[in-house]
Order: structure tokens, then C-alpha cells, then sequence
């Protein structure tokens, strides 16, 4: 990152606002990610069978799992639409719209008639739903951590981005939490009880999100002019470079939860003989989800301390070794062995990436287009990530889990040089120089400082 970017990082201190915004966009992610991972909990564990009927049950997940990856096929058009907003209207109108289009969506699913009721029209209405809940995700991410990143004071941008990024693991602890107690339900009731009680979590973050105020960062270049007739437009011409660098940084961590995580929840029960029960596989990532809250901020603040790019090199190299071992671990069917090889794969391999996201994404593009930017590089990747348990599920049925498990160490291998490839924008020479400016700052300014 450029000298001139600090220009553009607001107020040193922050804003009086930035735990009220970081607090708000976090609730938005958790109530977001409760929606659209529950999915995948709910493709995995029941949803072949309620509305892919069939003989084989690995074809039914097979097809739950095509389902699942819609909704990220649809995630990069809501983030070239948001990231666009964004850029022109603000990042706030961006929050509360995804919020809303996310809750009816996902309140829908636990409407929808199965397969038994009304035949063919139940996956065709599973999809449309899946397909509104992508465009609502995509929309989201680039507006939450934004509002965050700018808002927050120039040496604390990881711990405050680090709370949004927390948003996954607290909602995938809610989701599978849900879904731990509607297992025991009757029926239908097991899956659908977890997507109609989003609605109460909605109505929750639209009363805090209607109190943040918008980015200071965005304020500014409105004011001054800088906002550009077509963001995205200007970004693919200008950046497509880091646009590319992105994809690779994100694939390596979503794709790689896709196979470590979702892929990994369906292989473990469906496996014959099963190597764990439903109950173990949710007890398992509810236990990893409940630890990544905390590693997901820990890993945020730890990139103010040494830097975006070394967090992401070291632990994408050591993704690279954890492939193999990871399946031989849970090949061993142990209940304790799994919540292990659920743990790491989760608070490592996963909350350590996204902890580093947070920051680098939003500083590798100016701010007039870095809502488009960040956004784009964010969730094109969501295309590979949602095909991922379906490819996943086919490498396993024709090489066993070797072909999950070396999938799971390219994607590695894909962040490992991307991050190799990307520029470190939190440089120790700047961050000594960032602690010198915050120093002879007057703590009480919230003027933005220019070098």
C-alpha cells in the first residue's frame, strides 16, 4: 500500500462510532451466514431426501449439493450489484437491503413443499429461493466489512474487520446449534424449524443496522467529487490484476472449508460404514465454530501486529501438509479424532485466511472502487467454493477420499502462490510509521490526517 492510500484510511483514532458499526455489521454476518450455511448444513445431512428422492442416497446428496452451488454461482452477480451501490449510493443502503432480500429468502426455504407434495416443483422452487439467497450473500460481505475497515482507526483495522469476519463462525454456531435440537424433531420439522427461525434473527439486525451511520471514507469522496459514473467498470480496467490475486487468496479458503467442512460433514455419515453419526458431525463443528469465533479475531488482530501477507503464506503452506493427514485422521471413525480434525481445519485453516481477509482485500483498491473491487475478488471465487462438494463428491466416488483430500491441498497450493503473488500493504516499515502518526495524534480527533 502506496503512501497516498493512507490518505483515504479516515481518522486515525477511528470514528466514535466504529464499535456500534463493527458491532452492527457483525450482527449482519452472523444473520446472513446462519442463513446461507445453514443451507449447507441442511444440503448435507437432509435435503437429498426431501426434495432429490431416490434410491441411492449419494446421488440425492449429490443433487442437494448442485443446489447448494447456485447460491454461490449467484453470490458474484449480488457483489458486482452491491459492490456497484456500494461505491455510488453508500455502503449502508447496501447492509439493509442484502439483509432483507437474505431473510425472506431464507424464511421461504422452511416454507418450501418437498418433493412428495408436489413433485418437480419442489427443487425447482428449492433452486429459485437458493439462487435469491446467493444474490443476497454476494451483496453483503463488501458493505459490512467496509463499513468496518473505514470506520476503524488506522492500526486496529484487523481487530475491528477481525469482529466481522467472526460473523461466519457465530452463525454457523447458531445454524448447527439449531439444527443439533431440530434433528430430534419429526419429519420434515428437523429441517425446516432452523430456516423459520431466521426471521426473529432478521428482525433483530434490521433494528441494529438502521443506527449505523455511513463510512466517514465514502462521505469523503463524495464530497470531494472522486465517485465514479461505473465503479465496476473502472476496477476490471484499472485493478483487474488484484481482482485475480483476490480469487485465488478467497478460493483457497472457501473452497478449502467447502471440502474440509461441508464436504467433509456429508463423507463421514454417508460413508459405509458410516464413520459418525449426524449428531457427532454437528457436535463436531459446533464445537469448531464455537473456538473460531475467537481464533477469527485473533487471527484479525494478529495481522496489525506482522502484516497481512505472512499470516496468509504460512498458513496456506500449511494447508498444503494438512490435506492427507486430515482424512486419515477422520478415517479412523473416532468420535474426539473428528471434533480435532474439525477444529483445526476450521480455527487454522479457515479462520486464519478469513482473519487476514478482512484488511487486505479492502487495501489492495482505492476507495472510490474498493467496495467493487474487494467484492468482486471476493465473491467470484463463491463459484468455485459452491461446485466444490459436488466435484468433491464425484472424486470420491472415483478415487476414494484421496481425491477429496489432494482437491483440498490445490486449493492450498492456488492461495499459497497468490499470496506469494499479491503485495503485502501493511509493511512493517508502515506500521511503525502508522504508530508514530497515531502517537502524536490527539486521541479525541476524528479529522483525517494526511502525509
Amino acid at each position: 500500500m502506496g503512501e497516498s492510500q493512507l490518505d483515504i484510511r479516515g481518522p486515525v483514532h477511528g470514528t466514535s462510532d466504529v464499535r456500534r458499526v463493527a458491532l452492527g455489521s457483525t450482527a449482519g454476518a452472523v444473520i446472513e451466514s446462519y442463513d446461507f450455511i445453514g443451507f449447507g448444513t441442511a444440503a448435507a445431512l437432509y435435503l437429498g431426501q426431501a426434495f432429490f428422492p431416490g434410491g441411492d442416497p449419494i446421488v440425492g446428496t449429490l443433487a442437494a449439493f448442485a443446489t447448494l452451488g447456485v447460491g454461490f454461482v449467484a453470490r458474484p452477480i449480488g457483489g458486482i450489484v452491491g459492490g456497484h451501490l456500494g461505491d455510488k449510493v453508500g455502503r449502508k443502503p447496501v447492509l439493509v437491503a442484502s439483509l432483507l432480500l437474505m431473510g425472506f429468502a431464507t424464511f421461504a426455504i422452511g416454507l418450501l413443499p418437498t418433493y412428495a407434495m408436489v413433485g418437480a416443483w419442489a427443487p425447482a422452487l428449492l433452486v429459485t429461493v437458493r439462487i435469491i439467497q446467493g444474490l443476497a450473500y454476494g451483496a453483503e460481505w463488501g458493505g459490512a466489512i467496509l463499513m468496518t475497515y473505514e470506520h476503524s482507526a488506522w492500526n486496529k483495522k484487523g481487530k475491528y474487520t477481525g469482529w466481522v469476519q467472526a460473523g461466519f463462525p457465530i452463525g454457523l454456531l447458531m445454524a448447527n446449534l439449531v439444527f443439533l435440537v431440530s434433528v430430534h424433531l419429526p419429519g420434515d420439522w428437523a429441517w425446516r424449524v432452523p430456516f423459520l427461525f431466521s426471521i426473529v434473527l432478521v428482525v433483530i439486525g434490521m433494528i441494529i443496522r438502521s443506527k449505523v451511520p455511513e463510512s466517514p471514507v465514502f462521505d469523503e469522496a463524495k464530497e470531494a467529487g472522486e465517485l465514479v459514473k461505473s465503479p465496476i467498470v473502472e476496477v476490471i480496467k484499472t485493478d483487474w490484476r488484484n481482482i485475480l490475486r483476490g480469487i485465488g487468496l478467497r478460493i483457497a479458503e472457501t473452497a478449502g472449508y467447502a471440502v474440509a467442512i461441508t464436504y467433509m460433514m456429508s463423507y463421514i455419515t454417508t460413508s459405509k460404514p458410516p464413520l459418525g453419526t449426524k449428531d457427532d458431525t454437528i457436535l463436531a463443528l459446533c464445537v469448531a465454530s464455537a473456538l473460531g469465533i475467537f481464533a477469527t479475531v485473533g487471527w484479525g488482530m494478529l495481522t496489525d501486529r506482522i502484516g497481512r501477507k505472512p499470516q496468509y503464506l504460512v498458513v496456506t503452506a500449511f494447508n498444503v501438509l494438512w490435506a492427507v493427514p486430515m482424512f486419515l485422521l477422520v478415517n479412523t471413525a473416532n468420535r474426539w479424532v473428528i471434533v480435532v480434525v474439525f477444529v483445526i481445519s476450521y480455527c487454522v485453516s479457515q479462520n486464519a485466511l478469513a482473519g487476514s481477509q478482512g484488511t487486505w482485500f479492502p487495501e489492495l483498491f482505492n476507495a472510490n472502487v474498493r467496495s467493487s473491487g474487494a467484492s468482486l475478488a471476493y465473491q467470484i471465487s463463491a463459484m468455485i467454493s459452491g461446485i466444490t462438494p459436488f466435484a468433491t463428491t464425484l472424486l470420491f466416488l472415483q478415487f476414494g477420499w484421496v481425491g477429496p483430500a489432494v482437491l483440498f491441498g490445490a486449493y492450498s497450493l492456488l492461495g499459497l502462490v497468490s499470496a506469494l503473488a499479491t503485495r503485502e500493504t501493511w509493511p512493517k516499515e508502515l506500521r511503525d510509521r502508522v504508530e508514530r502518526v497515531v502517537a502524536d495524534t490527539p486521541a479525541d480527533s476524528r479529522e483525517p490526517v494526511y502525509s
